[in-house]
């Protein structure tokens, strides 16, 4: 039995150039991938902060609701000291209120329960590894600032509109690295 070379069958492989076009491509993909990764470790890093950001503001409103409804503060002080810049259409900015004006370090409530009022002092803190606020191993929020905006709704001398932003390190994977939380809500002079 001859074999000719006809009936041979011939072997192909990956060229060098082959080879080369499939390590780039892949190697492309595998940078991809750890940018992605990269992004997704700074958005979570992002995650505790955004989280306090979100609790101190709806804090802050309930504090205002608490203060209307123990009658803490009257009416007339529910606004900021000052006539605030930042009120938006179909509102107006009076001042002579009990709230601090502009952005302020997140301080701890005073005696009088309201936060950005006269009387705060000290950095907010969160529970540090036992887990329980108000003990020695707290961590101060450093970097957090709260600001509240206090604005007349027009036209109806019994209903107010607050905006609290609370601002913060986070990530600077998207966006700024300086980021904010920002809560809008009504108070009726009623409860």
């Amino acid at each position: 039995m001859s074999t000719h070379p006809s009936t041979l069958t011939s072997a192909k492989g990956f060229s060098l150039l082959e080879a080369l076009v499939a390590m780039i491509i892949l190697t492309v993909g595998l940078l991809a991938l750890a940018q992605v990764l990269y992004f997704g470790l700074n958005i979570a890093s992002t995650s505790t902060p955004n989280l306090v950001a979100r609790e101190k503001a709806r804090e802050a409103i309930e504090s205002v609701h608490t203060a209307r409804d123990t009658h803490t503060i009257l009416w007339a002080q529910i606004r900021n000291v000052g006539v605030p810049a930042g009120c938006p259409v179909g509102t107006t900015g009076v001042g002579g209120g009990a709230f601090q004006d502009g952005e302020v370090d997140m301080l701890a409530p005073g005696p009088d329960g309201l936060v950005n009022t006269g009387d705060d002092s000290g950095l907010e803190a969160t529970p540090g590894p036992d887990n329980e606020l108000g003990t020695a191993d707290d961590v101060p929020l450093v970097g957090f600032s709260r600001q509240i905006e206090i604005c007349d709704v027009d036209g109806n001398a019994d209903l107010r509109q607050i905006i609290v932003t609370i601002r913060y390190d986070g990530s600077n994977a998207i966006g700024e690295r300086r980021r904010q939380y920002r809560l809008t809500t009504l108070i009726s002079r009623f409860s």
